[in-house]
């Protein structure tokens, strides 16, 4: 067969790629629409018909699953890259289909691995496959700075019994549940395909049903201990301030001011004025709140230069008696000029600076070009005052205990929070600009992930975005009071400060790094014995 006859059959499509498509396309759904139960439920299932074709062809079935998963997941790139970027449209297609097979060739390399393993260890496919996908999930979030962007566990925001664990294991206990579950119902498709039963089937199927109940047991019972906390300290604060007239201080009420500043006007001169009348004037509307929380670059002016727009940031806060934490470019002189930074400051009721933090874990070419000095030619998508570097992560002193601030696009991140609350921080804030994506499910999706931060540390996070979505997530990542995307809204409410640490804030990633761990002797000693094989 020649090369292009061979190439030709090699592109052409048959049944089985037919059904690993589907699968793909299935376990899009809960991301398109987010926050369906039914939708987030199907994920549970959605990953078995590829688990069932992985065995033949496994690079070529996980390839396509993951094209037509995470093409639907990411489409708002596009919309960011034209509207924001200046990009044409044909040049945004191919920048975002590039980046689509990237992130399907974590899905075909699990699924290749794991038939790999299967066929040259003494072992199945269910007690292999779910390690390789999370070894690989885990890859994908650590190579080239990371991208964890749709992680298939995120879709569980939407049941959240189902994910108390993650305090346990992080994200990765969930998910080995999930995709335990999705490979003993291959299982059970291959028995109805094949017309034989798997001589273990019956156990598997017992394995798997103990592991999601007891998995949704421990969720239901950790979301209704938080439940009956919170209501506890809601009683106490109501009671000490009729008492005493003063507000307990491990409770903190707060005011999430989200001004819905269009993007393409935000870092316009003629419109700073404006945009800093809006939050001050929203926030003055809330005089009752201990803290008044405005998003990321909120202030689109270097605040730290004292200008006019400061003093009125200031105002707010010695009017209102309340510390207000804001999001604010910042620089730093050097030799060769400025360096710029993403950068939250915390100001006390009397405005004198509390502390400033830094965001660490900026967005490629967003935020910065990488390998500038190679790329001088690319432009950043994002616009605002130049190239930001990577700052100091810094804990924010408030009411006498520490604070946590993730900016932006850092809560995709669990690492990021899990140091913040090693380090002390009782109380987390995420404060983001998610006006870039316009109205597309990314917003939702960006949620779907701080969700998580929350209850793997247990910790309240108030969450504050530009256009939305803002909203107090508790510790058990339930949300109150969310507003819609694009409209001016305030979200108040009352969060508190927790001390004890989980087993994932203490040990972290243990659960990810054994998947690595053995994925890689897996790996090592099926090549040992294909070699022994040749001889």
């Amino acid at each position: 067969m020649s090369s292009q006859a061979r190439l030709c059959e090699n592109l052409k499509l048959d049944k089985n790629d037919v059904v690993a498509a589907f699968a793909g396309l299935v376990s899009a759904l809960s991301f398109m629409w987010p926050y369906s139960a039914l939708l987030a439920g199907l994920n549970w299932v959605s990953l078995a018909p590829l688990i069932f074709m992985c065995e033949d062809k496994p690079w070529r079935r996980g390839l396509v699953a993951g094209v037509c998963f995470f093409a639907p997941v990411l489409y708002w790139l596009n919309h960011v890259m034209v509207d924001y970027g200046g990009l044409p449209v044909a040049g945004s297609i191919v920048l975002y289909l590039l980046l689509v097979v990237y992130l399907a060739l974590f899905w075909g390399a699990t699924c290749w691995c794991s038939a790999r393993i299967v066929k040259h260890a003494p072992l199945q496919l269910w007690q292999v496959f779910p390690f390789v996908w999370i070894a690989f999930e885990f890859l994908r979030s650590k190579l080239l700075t990371g991208f964890p962007w749709g992680s298939i566990i995120y879709s569980q925001a939407a049941l959240p019994i189902l994910v108390q664990s993650a305090d346990i294991g992080g994200m990765w206990l969930p998910m080995l549940i999930l995709l335990l579950v999705n490979c003993v119902v291959a299982i059970l498709l291959h028995s109805i395909w094949r017309k034989a039963a798997a001589a273990p089937l019956g156990v598997l199927l017992v394995l798997a049903a103990g592991a999601f109940s007891l998995n949704a047991a421990y969720g239901i019972h950790a979301v209704e201990r938080h439940a009956v906390e919170r209501h506890a300290v809601v009683d106490a604060f109501a009671t000490l301030a009729a008492e005493s007239g003063e507000a307990a201080e491990s409770v903190l009420s707060v005011a999430l001011i989200q001004a819905n500043i269009d993007q393409h006007q935000k870092w316009l001169s003629s419109n700073i004025a404006h945009t800093v009348r809006l939050y001050t004037d929203m926030s003055r509307q809330h005089p009752q709140a201990d803290l008044i929380v405005w998003p990321e670059s909120a202030t689109p002016f270097f605040y730290q230069d004292g200008s006019s727009y400061a003093v009125e940031v200031d105002a707010v806060a010695e009017d209102l008696g309340a510390n207000i934490l804001f999001g604010s470019p910042a620089y730093v002189a050097n030799s060769k000029g400025f360096n710029y930074f993403n950068s939250a400051y915390l100001l006390d009721a009397n405005a004198e600076l509390l502390g400033r933090t830094d965001k660490v874990h900026l967005v490629p070419f967003g935020e910065y070009v990488p390998l500038g000095s190679l790329l001088d030619f690319v432009d950043k998508l994002a616009t605002g005052v130049g190239d930001f570097r990577p700052g100091t992560l810094q804990l924010l002193p408030l009411h006498g205990r520490a604070a946590g601030v993730l900016i932006c696009y850092e809560s995709i991140f669990p690492e990021l929070a899990r140091v913040q609350v090693q380090m002390g921080a009782q109380l987390l804030f995420n404060l983001t600009n998610d006006a870039w994506f316009g109205d597309t499910p990314a917003p939702h999706q960006h949620l779907q992930m701080a969700r998580f931060r929350a209850l793997e540390n247990r910790r309240w996070l108030a969450r504050c975005a530009n256009t939305g979505v803002s909203t107090l997530i508790d510790p058990a990542g339930m949300l109150h009071g969310s507003t819609e995307i694009f409209r001016a809204g305030v979200v108040t409410g009352n969060v508190t400060f927790h001390q004890t640490q989980t087993t994932y804030t203490r040990c972290g990633d243990i659960l990810a790094w054994l998947a690595v761990f053995l994925c890689c002797g897996w790996m090592w000693q099926s090549r040992k014995k294909r070699l022994s094989a040749r001889r």
